[in-house]
């Protein structure tokens, strides 16, 4: 690790942190029903709340404009609208924050002359990975504010994993810049480390649409689906392929057999890997996968048994954010330096 990297590092953590932060708001605002309570975008004005009773009740009064008030919650007071306001305008908030700690350091960075025009590059990506979220997610809300008082499934979906993949690529510029020698790799355990990455990231699309059609409060057995093992309405649909991403039984179905698949790859994994003569930090790395795979595993079933309360949903989203972060360091960790 580079002395005058240091800073850039520190940077590229807080980042990690924020992101990480942001998707466990985003998980309570969605859990909570929050995300449709602000029902304008406005990137300057709209870091200010409401400031009195009159604003609180424009505010009230926008809001009831819009279908989720008008099919869902028509009997909400002033009160309970603040409540379900709060969350949204923290998340919004918070998104304004993280622009600010990557766009400020990044221009002093750049003043300075801190970085190389290969970090310049893939730090400038990540502004705008960053950015693209923030339109994102209007988009995302744009989709409940028209007829249907819920956001898109999928554009939750693409919501959800640009956050996660923003946050991959950051850690990965991290690792890149504290240990920019690394000389030892397994091109073996590269590649399943690769393939574990691609079917998590499609786990984690597939958790998207389980929230967003909460998929997750049918079938609150385990492990089968209340009395068989593939229940008749995840192929109830016609087309079939309609139900494993429209259907409510069909995206559970999916997203619990997916998660046996990434269980068995690790898995794998950790006995494929005792043929090799690992290192410590490789070990390390095996070990991670293990441990956050093994805790994830168990908070999905229980999220799953206790018809997802809103704690142990964010708990869940939680797991799959620190799985994917050992599964990208096992991947750096294995890649050949070049």
């Amino acid at each position: 690790m580079k002395k005058e990297h240091i800073p850039v590092i520190v940077w590229l953590c807080s980042g990690c942190l924020l992101i990480f932060t942001m998707v466990i708001v985003g998980g309570i605002t969605r859990l909570t029903g929050s995300g449709l309570s602000m029902v304008d975008w406005n990137l300057f004005m709209g870091a200010i709340p409401p400031m009195n009773h009159q604003q609180w009740l424009e505010a009230f009064e926008q809001y009831k404009q819009f279908p989720e008030f008008q099919q869902k919650n028509y009997l909400f007071s002033l009160p309970e609208f603040k409540n379900i306001f709060f969350w949204e305008y923290i998340h919004r908030l918070l998104g304004r924050f993280i622009g600010l700690v990557f766009i400020i350091p990044f221009i002093c960075f750049l003043i300075k002359k801190t970085l190389s025009k290969k970090l310049i590059l893939q730090c400038s990506l990540l502004l705008i990975m960053g950015g693209a979220q923030g339109f994102i997610g209007w988009w995302m809300v744009k989709s409940g504010l028209v007829n249907n008082p819920d956001v898109s499934h999928f554009r939750l979906a693409i919501h959800l994993i640009t956050a996660f993949l923003t946050f991959a690529y950051t850690l990965w510029l991290m690792l890149s810049l504290i240990y920019p020698q690394k000389n030892y790799s397994n091109k073996k355990l590269y590649n399943l480390s690769l393939i574990l990455l691609i079917v998590l990231i499609i786990q984690i699309v597939y958790g998207a649409f389980v929230a967003g059609l909460d998929a997750g409060k049918v079938y609150n057995t385990w492990p089968k689906m209340n009395e068989r093992w593939v229940a008749e309405a995840v192929y109830a649909m016609s087309p079939l392929w309609q139900n494993f991403v429209n259907g409510l039984a069909g995206v559970q179905f999916i997203h619990r057999e997916l998660a046996y698949v990434v269980l068995g790859l690790i898995i794998y994994i950790f006995f494929r890997a005792k043929s090799f003569e690992l290192i410590k930090i490789q070990q390390h790395a095996i070990n991670l996968l293990l441990i956050t795979v093994s805790l994830q595993v168990i908070l999905g079933i229980i999220t799953l048994l206790m018809g997802v309360p809103i704690w142990l949903g964010v708990a869940h989203q939680i797991g799959a954010f620190l799985l994917l972060g050992a599964s990208v360091f096992s991947l750096f960790i294995f890649k050949e330096n070049k």
